[in-house]
This record gives C-alpha cells, structure tokens and sequence, in this order.
C-alpha cells in the first residue's frame, strides 16, 4: 500500500469513532427517557451496580389502612404502621412518604384531601411509634403517576442514611 493510500485510509477513522460517540450518547438518552417514570428505581439499580445501599420501599392500599372515606386507621393499618416503624425506628434513614392515586370523594372530604390527611396521618403515627419526626418527609400527591390503577397507594420509601457528601 502506498503512503497515500496509508494517510486516505487513517483520514476517515475518526468519523467512525465519532458515529460510535453519537449512537452510545443516543442510546444513553432514550434509555434516559424511557425510564423517567422511574426514576427512583433507576438510581437503585445504579446504586446496587455499584455496591451502594439501596432505598427500600412498602406499598400501601390506603382501602385497607383506613375506614372508607376517612383519615382514621383501622387496626389492621395501625398495626401495619406500627410494623413499618419497628423497623425503622432506630438509625438515620430519611422516610419518605408519598402518595399515588386518589381515593373516591366522600361528602366529608374531596379526594385531594383525603389523600393528604391519610399521609398525614402515616406520619403521625411514625411519630407515635418513635420514628423521630425530623427524619420523616412528605412528598406529596402525584395523582398522574397512578396511572390505570383505582385508588390511593401510599409509598414509604426508607432512604438509607447519607455518608456525609
């Protein structure tokens, strides 16, 4: 091969590592995109890879926490809370309550603040079971996130305690 033929042949090596720039950055961002809606599953799954802790997370069916149409616990939600606060009563871990979806309004309560009285009184019943009230964090109502499901789901994410960044 001559030395022209050399140089013609070194000239186009960097558009293909630059198209290979541009597909690995392309991919990175759909993946990016597609998993917005989960976001807190995305950094657990980034954290896990890396041998970081994990957050973990329980699900509630407000239903089966609360009489119908009400804030108040039934037993069997105290006793679910008291269950959750047992486990995290000591330690640093921020708590972080969210809730998804709405529950039917009643004649007491439109739906928005049913939600939100039902994440308080979650919280406060952590409180109660000595679950110190500053680690514990109310997000808020999203109810697009829900989606197709029927009712309120409350999230009690247990974010493990930062090393101090």
């Amino acid at each position: 091969m001559t030395g022209a033929a050399l140089a013609l042949g070194r000239r186009g090596r960097w558009a293909i590592s630059f198209a290979d720039l541009c597909l690995l950055l392309l991919g990175f961002f759909v993946l990016l995109q597609a998993s917005a809606g989960h976001r807190q599953d995305v950094v657990d799954g980034v954290s896990r890879q890396f041998g970081g802790p994990v957050a973990q997370s329980d699900r509630l069916v407000a239903a089966r926490l609360f009489q119908p149409g009400e804030a108040i616990l039934t037993p069997t939600g105290i006793e679910a809370v008291r269950n959750i606060a047992r486990r995290h009563r000591a330690g640093g871990e921020r708590v972080e309550l969210r809730s998804t979806g709405l529950d039917p309004a009643t004649h007491r309560f439109d739906n928005w603040d049913l939600a939100a009285a039902r994440v308080g009184a979650v919280a406060r019943k952590l409180v109660e079971e000595g679950v110190a009230r500053q680690r514990i964090v109310i997000r808020g109502l999203d109810q697009e996130q829900g989606g197709g499901q029927s009712g309120q789901i409350l999230t009690l994410t247990v974010h493990p305690a930062s090393t101090g960044a």
